[in-house]
């Protein structure tokens, strides 16, 4: 299987540190698995991508055409922030202050599987997350994405 599986939690120590869950160390691919990318994720989340994730999007953002405005938009707000980040000698990995502050990020944080990266929650917003969506929204929602005639095979 290629990619994440899992939510773990972790503690962000005073310099911003945290370790990787176990449960994600055992998941990263041979090559490359120790180097990331950290960048600003979609709802005041933070993505973390293996190098080897992170490459396709990179060139395809390097695709855009920089004299269409929507495309410097994007590509300015969505390269915002990315940091190479590698665990220190005692396996941590250290999340920049800026990120840190625009996810948010407390002591307790959620670290998540979103397939090809991870996604890194403060706890109590991930929570409410989860709290303000009913088993009646997430059917509907399934229905929506996954529904509409597609196949999924086992």
């Amino acid at each position: 299987m290629k990619g994440f599986i899992g939510e773990y939690e972790a503690t962000l120590d005073t310099k911003g540190r945290f370790l990787l869950p176990v449960g994600f160390k055992k998941q990263l691919p041979e090559s490359g698995g120790e180097n990331f990318i950290i960048n600003r994720g979609f709802e005041r989340c933070l993505s973390l991508y293996t190098i080897e994730s992170w490459e396709p999007i990179f060139n395809e953002i390097g695709k855009l055409n920089d004299f269409v405005r929507k495309d410097r938009d994007f590509k300015r707000y969505f390269l915002n922030g990315a940091t190479q980040v590698n665990p220190d000698t005692a396996g941590r990995l250290l999340l920049p202050k800026n990120l840190i502050e625009y996810a948010g990020l407390e002591k307790d944080i959620v670290l998540v599987s979103a397939i090809d990266k991870i996604e890194i929650w403060d706890k109590i917003k991930y929570k409410q997350f989860f709290e303000t969506f009913s088993p009646e929204a997430f059917s509907e929602l399934a229905m929506e994405v996954m529904g509409n005639g597609k196949t999924i095979k086992p």
